[in-house]
């Protein structure tokens, strides 16, 4: 099965280890207006490792990021946050307790220059030095190639360049957690890889992520703890060695 050129790593299962959670979605709904858009799911996710949501469009798998950022709050169910409940907060106090989101299609402002982009992600920040330094230290070190285009407007950009600036710009608001909506989207298979390595990079600096994906081989690649999302629904979980395996997920999102 094709891995995409990534070291796969996978959650310890030694039987008696105590988990250290960072978030746990405790059975949320959903609506938009009177129609749900998700309905009672429940996800945990360990304190440095990636858990995956994977289903197809329309599933549910960006409402649920929406709601653990801030941007749309659950109907019923609560979230929480290194143990504090997040649900009702808004998104600008999610994103100062350390959770940062990359919106699906970058969206990045086309008219300012790499550089403004970037420093737009520390804006609830004031220690200025520990910005500089994590701009140099942190950014450019996953993304040379931004380095190089610090002056350039990010209109001009290519569509992988844009995916690195967004997701260079949610490190520069120093996240624990990173939620990562469809970042392959639009890529060629080669960008793809790239941006999953870069995924791997981040991780191993020590940050936990929530990565939503189409692309369901390079998720589950990717990931430690894997959620399969079908009309608002989680119909499989477990860790993502197993639902790689899956025939029902070979089937269904592998083409096998």
């Amino acid at each position: 099965m094709r891995t995409w050129g990534l070291k796969i790593s996978y959650p310890d299962r030694r039987r008696h280890e105590v988990k250290k959670l960072l978030l746990e979605v405790n059975d949320i709904t959903i609506h938009y207006y009177k129609v749900p858009a998700v309905r009672n799911i429940s996800i945990a996710v360990e304190k440095g490792k990636i858990a995956t949501l994977i289903g197809s469009n329309g599933a549910g798998k960006t409402t649920i990021l929406r709601s653990i950022s801030g941007l749309k709050h659950p109907t019923t169910g609560g979230i929480r946050f290194k143990g504090q409940r997040i649900e009702k907060l808004s998104a600008h106090k999610i994103n100062a307790l350390g959770i940062a989101m990359v919106p699906e299609g970058r969206r990045v402002f086309p008219q300012m220059t790499v550089l403004e982009n970037l420093l737009t992600g520390a804006f609830l920040r004031k220690d200025k030095v520990s910005i500089q330094k994590d701009l140099e230290e942190v950014v450019f070190r996953h993304f040379p190639r931004l380095k190089e285009r610090t002056k350039q407007s990010a209109g001009t950009l290519s569509g992988g360049e844009q995916q690195m600036l967004a997701m260079g710009r949610a490190l520069m608001s120093a996240p624990e957690l990173l939620l990562l909506d469809e970042p392959s989207l639009g890529l060629s298979p080669i960008m793809c890889g790239e941006i999953g390595k870069i995924i791997q990079d981040i991780h191993a600096d020590g940050r936990t992520v929530v990565l939503v994906e189409q692309n369901a081989r390079l998720a589950l690649a990717l990931a430690h703890q894997a959620y399969v999302i079908e009309t608002g629904n989680i119909t499989l979980s477990g860790p993502a060695e197993e639902l790689r395996n899956s025939d029902e997920v070979k089937k269904a999102y592998l083409g096998g």
